[in-house]
């Protein structure tokens, strides 16, 4: 289900993360799983060293327990001896490693779940948004940059929540913990440990926005190595006939390029970052050495007390390195996460009307009354056009390359809206109506048919899923298809390549007028569906064709006289106008 979280107009990380809790939420099983297998983490954490601290002080040096100490050991069998006591150390700590490991395994494996469905929520509510932007959106976005986005930016959401926020949560609550135990074994080294916060402090501002940019530029510049692979994969034909390999690997090696030297630029600042914050941590630890030891010899902290003492700094430095770092991580991932929005913050342009009503029971009479559109702000491609098409009938839309044909076809199902004006279908505005009920009252025949990797069955029932066996090769026989299809390894259930690479370019248009045909809707749309066939085989779409108008109200875009034969009246644009 797609999230209904405002999107942030702010894009600092703060406003990033808030948003993006809105899919850690919507996974809260694996949320809360997440945080408790952290949680116990802390608490095996700071178990960890005491029977380190048992051995030193009441094993080896022979020191009493204090009463609540003692209390506690006396529960357990034989540990009144330094032998048993030993025994029971070693069992302790075997027992709070296994325990460490178990909980890491676990913390793991929920971590990586709960990870990746966040991620695919992300990119299915991503995926969904692209679905209905309009084709004036998708015109102006490349499509291997949009795929980069949708499979790889979309990752920001485990980045951010599993990589920022959760460590940041559990180190805040460590810290707490860490620091009262601290504070119980020597006030004075607790303290001397805080004076890193204030460096770390400053080196995190100094770095924060230099992180964000440089991710996001480093972000933004393979999404366009993935727009230049796209591009040249789909324009192979153009690029081997011309022999144009090398230019198009010298674009790839300096978009590449590019991407190399602004990773390395991002790599530089995070190191740097990353070398202050080391810097902070060790400076601190020696002067608690210092110190601890003067302790030590001043007879006022045990040796076992500043053993445990050192491993909780250690702990207690690891939560901060863990603040500090998630700041790091989220400046990494915000430059993602501003792609993704770029994209969910599109207007979709073309969406339905609050109180817009089905369309129903559409008998095929449309009215287009003073329409102007266009792709770009102030370019009208169509000029106040005006005509009626009554139901049944065959209007057939001629003129030059460029002329506008195309453009006023796709405002039928409202691929784009125009500009002034209106289009009626029986009587009702077509802005009024829903979208997907709109687009059902439609089927359409482009001059390149688009079959999709599965079985000719299911490319044939692509609009009607439900049809049944008979009802698609019934379609398939009033295409003039079934017997190419019947010749096929498997008929029907024979898998189309990729693109309709299985079958020649006559048969995809065949089975695309099957699809039409098996659809059944009242309005038409053909764009030029013969253009790029031979003689024989036009011969064999125009006979599909015939079937295929009959009793609909129709709208063919052609160039070649012999597709218009059938036509009621023949619109001829010139210039945008008819």
């Amino acid at each position: 289900m797609p999230s209904t979280a405002r999107l942030p107009v702010d894009t600092r990380p703060r406003a990033l993360m808030a948003w993006l809790l809105g899919y850690a939420l919507r996974r809260w099983g694996g949320l809360l799983a997440t945080l408790a297998a952290l949680l116990c983490g802390i608490g095996v954490d700071l178990l960890a060293p005491w029977p380190m601290k048992l051995i030193v002080d009441h094993v080896l040096s022979g020191h009493l327990m204090s009463p609540q100490l003692a209390t506690i050991v006396s529960w357990l069998p034989r540990a009144a001896t330094p032998d048993g006591l030993l025994v029971w150390c070693v069992i302790a700590t075997v027992g709070l490693f296994l325990l460490r490991w178990a909980l890491s395994v676990v913390s793991a494996y929920a971590r990586i779940g709960f990870g990746q469905r966040m991620v695919y929520d992300l990119a299915g509510d991503l995926f969904s948004h692209l679905q209905r932007l309009s084709l004036r959106v998708h015109s102006r976005q490349s499509i291997g940059d949009t795929i980069r986005r949708v499979t790889v930016d979309s990752t920001c959401v485990s980045a951010i929540i599993n990589d920022a926020v959760l460590p940041l949560l559990t180190a805040s609550v460590a810290l707490v913990t860490m620091f009262v135990v601290m504070w119980q074994l020597d006030a004075t080294l607790t303290l001397l440990s805080l004076m890193v916060v204030p460096v770390m402090a400053v080196v995190l501002a100094r770095y924060l926005q230099p992180m964000l940019e440089s991710s996001y530029h480093q972000q933004d510049l393979e999404g366009q190595l993935y727009s230049v692979v796209d591009e040249t994969l789909q324009a192979m034909p153009v690029v081997q006939a011309y022999g144009d390999e090398p230019r198009a690997e010298a674009r790839y090696r300096a978009t590449a390029a590019a991407s190399i030297d602004a990773s390395m630029v991002e790599t530089r600042i995070q190191l740097g970052f990353q070398t202050w914050i080391a810097g902070a941590t060790a400076i601190g630890t020696a002067a608690i050495l210092w110190v601890g030891a003067s302790h030590v010899l001043a007879g006022t902290l045990s040796v076992g007390s500043i053993l445990v003492f050192l491993a909780y700094l250690g702990s207690f430095y690891a939560p901060l390195h863990a603040m500090m770092y998630s700041s790091s991580t989220t400046q990494g991932a915000a430059g993602s996460a501003r792609r993704v929005l770029e994209l969910l913050g599109t207007d979709r342009e073309v969406k339905d009307r609050p109180g817009a009503t089905a369309l129903s029971a559409v008998r095929g009479h449309i009215e287009f009354q003073g329409v102007s559109a266009g792709y770009e702000q102030g370019r009208p491609v169509l000029h106040e056009v005006s005509f009626e098409a009554r139901p049944g009938d065959v209007i057939a839309l001629v003129g030059p390359t460029g002329a506008g044909k195309s453009t006023l076809v796709s405002l039928l199902p409202r691929f784009l809206d125009p500009s002034a004006g209106r289009i009626l279908v029986d009587g009702c505005d077509v802005r009024d109506v829903t979208l997907l009920s709109l687009r059902k009252q439609m089927a359409i025949v482009l001059q390149e048919p688009f079959l999709f990797p599965l079985t000719i069955a299911e490319n044939i029932a692509y609009g009607r899923p439900e049809a049944s066996r008979g009802e698609i090769e019934e379609a398939a026989r009033a295409a003039n298809a079934h017997a190419f299809i019947e010749r096929l390894p498997d008929g029907y259930d024979t898998l189309v390549g990729e693109r309709g690479a299985t079958v020649s370019g006559g048969e995809r248009q065949r089975l695309s007028i099957a699809r039409a045909l098996l659809k059944n809707a009242p309005i038409l749309i053909l764009d030029e569906p013969t253009s790029a066939v031979d003689v024989e085989t036009e011969a064999l779409l125009l006979d599909a064709l015939g079937r295929l108008m009959r009793g609909r109200t129709t709208f063919i875009i052609a160039h070649r006289l012999s597709t218009i034969r059938q036509a009621s009246r023949v619109l001829v644009v010139q210039a945008g106008s008819i």
